[in-house]
């Protein structure tokens, strides 16, 4: 489909404009650098705070033992019995993982951990009852209803003495989080309004080191638009080469981390690994940043272009 003479003629223009000022960027490497740098690093703040509140939501996903039900037997309920409960029970869809644990198990375990072994040798009869160790589907926020609610089911079969679970951590840890996050929100609205005042800042300069120019160009006749569109593209590329090095910096943070955190979750048997900034998320940061530049530079140039008026 070809497109009308005129919209051709626009398209072009903005090219133009946009390939000038990336050009003029380009001749001043070692300010836009600076420039640019400042916003990466404001920017890279609240998007690394971002990534490790998410890595902290998923690590309590996986923790395993988070929020386990321990479900203790009647004393007059066999090891034959547990067991039969043990497949009765394998059959909820509540229950991801379920083990049992013979009394013998338990007073052995006690044993090795407690060092009261010559304590325990004088026992007639093991004091201990058959316990069932279970781990529900879920042990998010999201699932820590439907774990109370397995537990109220639980205390509900006759064999069943006593079924504790602890969800105050999760709770605890969810809320921590959701500050956490709030707390992300109101920083990056402040780096945020810091970008603006940047880029705003560094186009108010660079008009006025081409205020000869801007009054010769308004002498001929040129329009408002035509004489704000360089600015407004210096400014969109302002907040996306700091987006893109606020990307870079976010990455390069991570990939330092991620070592020790693959070593300190092999202390725990577990598979963890940090998450980093995943493709929708970069052009999130990159699509934020040169919003942000853009509208910076929109309000430096309606600030202080319309102060400039040939002599």
């Amino acid at each position: 489909m070809k497109l009308p003479a005129f919209a051709h003629v626009y398209l072009v223009r903005h090219a133009q404009m946009a390939l000038n000022s990336l050009g003029r960027l380009y001749r001043a490497p070692l300010a836009s650098l600076m420039t640019a740098a400042v916003i990466g690093i404001a920017l890279a703040l609240p998007a690394g705070l971002y990534l490790l509140t998410g890595n902290l939501q998923r690590l309590s996903t996986q923790w395993d033992g988070g929020a386990n039900l321990s479900v203790f037997l009647r004393h007059d309920v066999s090891v034959t019995q547990a067991q039969t409960l043990k497949h009765k029970l394998e059959d909820w869809p509540e229950i991801e993982k379920l083990q049992l644990i013979t009394p013998q198990q338990a007073l052995s375990e006690f044993r090795e951990m407690s060092g009261f072994g010559d304590a325990l040798d004088i026992l007639d009869e093991n004091p201990l009852p058959v316990v069932l160790a279970i781990k529900p589907v879920s042990t998010s926020a999201a699932g820590a209803t439907s774990a109370a609610s397995l537990l109220e089911r639980l205390k509900k079969l006759p064999q069943v003495e006593l079924a504790q679970l602890d969800l105050q951590w999760v709770k605890r840890f969810n809320a921590i989080v959701d500050i956490a996050r709030r707390t992300i929100w109101v920083i990056a609205t402040l780096l945020g309004l810091a970008v603006l005042l940047i880029t705003g800042n560094t186009i108010r300069l660079e008009i006025q080191n081409r205020r000869d120019e801007i009054e010769i160009t308004k002498l001929i006749g040129a329009t408002g638009a035509f004489i704000r569109r360089p600015f407004l593209y210096s400014g969109l590329w302002y907040g996306l080469s700091g987006a893109l090095l606020a990307a870079v910096l976010v990455e390069l943070a991570f990939l330092q981390l991620d070592d020790p955190v693959r070593r300190l979750a092999g202390l725990y048997q577990s598979g963890f690994n940090l998450q980093t900034l995943s493709f929708a998320e970069s052009l999130a940061l990159l699509a934020g940043g040169g919003f942000l530049g853009l509208l910076g530079a929109w309000l430096a140039v309606g600030r202080h272009l319309a102060a400039i008026e040939p002599g």
